[in-house]
């Protein structure tokens, strides 16, 4: 999945703003305003930090070389992956999806009923 796959499918998503918070170098994109998937437009190697559980955050590490504890982020729940890899798209896929659905679950219940009628 190159950058441009990434941004697509990120936007595709309900609620879904791509946002550049902290400078014009770091790519955020946030569901109902909060932070589920970030890059460096800068970095060599095309990265993506993306929230996880924490227990299959430490399976993912253990089994994908890719996968490592999120990179300048809490450990325990980001994990950064290299989509440069040999992850397959549909894998990566899932892992924005999984980063998605624990940001849209941790909404105030208020935030969630204006998602759902988006």
């Amino acid at each position: 999945m190159n950058i441009e796959e990434f941004q697509s499918y990120c936007l595709s998503k309900k609620g879904v703003e791509e946002t550049f918070p902290f400078d014009e170098h770091t790519l955020v994109y946030k569901v109902m305003g909060k932070m589920f998937a970030l890059t460096g437009l800068d970095s060599p190697v095309f990265s993506v930090n993306l929230k996880c559980d924490p227990d299959r955050a430490v399976e993912l590490r253990e089994e994908y070389e890719e996968i490592q504890p999120g990179y300048h982020m809490s450990k325990a729940h980001w994990n950064t992956i290299d989509f440069t890899g040999s992850l397959s798209d549909p894998f990566l896929m899932e892992l924005i999806d999984h980063s998605y659905s624990l940001v849209v679950k941790s909404l105030p219940k208020k935030v969630q009923a204006e998602w759902k009628a988006l």
